[in-house]
């Protein structure tokens, strides 16, 4: 908890937590993170894309890697767990191990990726990207806000972006990618338990919807007469909060809505509105994105309006691996808590290793499922059973490998 609120003074607003992706706040957190990886038995580096991986070596010369990560970038007035949990974790666990001089028949290697949040640049997890060798080149030269790219915010950050590709390039097996994190929502606390093990991280559709219709003056067109698109576009996103009410695991969020040209005495000719779903099958989840789209369309036709949808962000599900998923569940166990298993609705850096590697993520507890807030709060007690459950991963996975 020490090491959690020592990240939390790494920001770059002065009053809560604010550390994007390569920014002063950054770097400072990646050089303190690197000295408790040193202090941990590990060996600390800085690879081409701003993440900081600390090598803790197995025992062979050819041992297989078990990859144990998260994020440490955050959105604007951040909570001080969403991500660095994962890491400070992770580095307690090994240098728990290293402490009692055990290793194991298999590297570890604890990576605190930078880019997950993607509240700098247009593209996200290219920290995690790169270790799973799916980095794209082309986002190095996307540019945030201010006109800086990624690639000059690499330089200056002190990473070298032309060794993108060999730092992307790995020769090791991967034994698979472990997360810890938590659980940014309310079901364990309302089940009562500290940690829960992650089946399957949410596939995700986000796109946009525009209505058009028949603005004028709000004084002069009857009722029966009028196109009002921000009538329909109301009606239309009750409909997907009702479709989503429909099924089991499916959520479906509007987010944002803007009216262009609106005005408190004028009928709205004009309104756009965003679409996130998401669930545990990719199916279900387009099944839900057809049956939007013609209800929409239909609500469209009734009230005499013109739409346009795009879906132009698809991420697939990314199922946990069973192996792994049941070795961290007896290691739950171990613990004198019940493994329930329950899917991940947010995104998360292990999804970079969908058919790259095995994954399995722990979720922890944490208080009224608030997440991306200061309010964002887990227990010591609960932080204590998940760094010692995957003490007891590990060494179930040693005895297996």
């Amino acid at each position: 908890m020490r090491r959690l609120k020592a990240l939390a003074e790494c920001s770059d607003e002065p009053n809560g937590i604010t550390r994007p992706y390569l920014g002063p706040a950054h770097r400072k957190a990646v050089d303190l993170i690197g000295t408790w990886m040193t202090d941990g038995g590990m060996s600390p580096r800085i690879d081409a894309i701003g993440n900081v991986i600390g090598r803790y070596t197995g025992i062979g010369r050819d041992a297989p890697l078990l990859l144990i990560g998260s994020h440490i970038d955050s959105v604007p007035n951040a909570g001080m767990f969403d991500g660095t949990l994962g890491v400070v974790t992770a580095i307690e666990a090994v240098s728990h191990c290293h402490a009692a001089g055990k290793r194991f028949p298999f590297a570890i290697e604890v990576a605190a990726f930078g880019d997950e949040e993607g509240s700098r640049y247009p593209s996200t997890l290219g920290g995690s990207r790169l270790l799973a060798g799916i980095f794209d080149d082309a986002i190095l030269d996307e540019a945030d806000a201010r006109g800086m790219t990624r690639r000059a915010s690499l330089a200056a950050f002190g990473c070298d972006p032309k060794s993108v590709a060999a730092d992307g390039h790995r020769s090791e097996r991967m034994l698979g990618y472990i997360e810890v994190h938590i659980e940014q929502g309310p079901v364990l606390e309302s089940k009562g338990l500290a940690v829960g093990v992650v089946s399957s991280i949410n596939g995700a559709s986000r796109g946009m919807v525009e209505v058009r219709g028949e603005g004028g003056h709000a004084g002069t067109i009857p009722m029966r007469w009028r196109q009002d698109a921000l009538c329909a576009a109301a009606e239309m996103i009750l409909a997907v909060e009702r479709r989503a009410q429909a099924e089991e695991d499916l959520v479906a969020t509007v987010g944002h809505i803007e009216v262009p040209g609106g005005a408190v005495n004028s009928v709205s000719g004009l309104a756009r509105f965003t679409i996130d779903v998401r669930s545990p099958s990719d199916h279900r989840r387009q099944a839900a994105i057809e049956d939007l789209t013609g209800e929409l369309q239909a609500v469209a036709a009734r009230r005499r309006v013109a739409i346009a949808m795009s879906f132009g962000y698809q991420a697939p599900a990314t199922p946990c691996d069973a192996r792994l998923s049941n070795l961290l569940a007896d290691a739950v166990r171990s613990q004198g808590v019940s493994p329930m298993r329950l899917p991940s609705g947010a995104g998360h850096d292990a999804m970079s290793f969908r058919d790259r590697a095995p994954i399995a993520m722990l979720f922890v507890r944490c208080r009224g499922g608030v997440s991306h807030s200061p309010l964002e709060f887990a227990s010591v007690a609960d932080i204590d059973t998940a760094a010692r459950t995957l003490i007891d991963f590990l060494e179930r996975l040693a005895a297996t490998t």
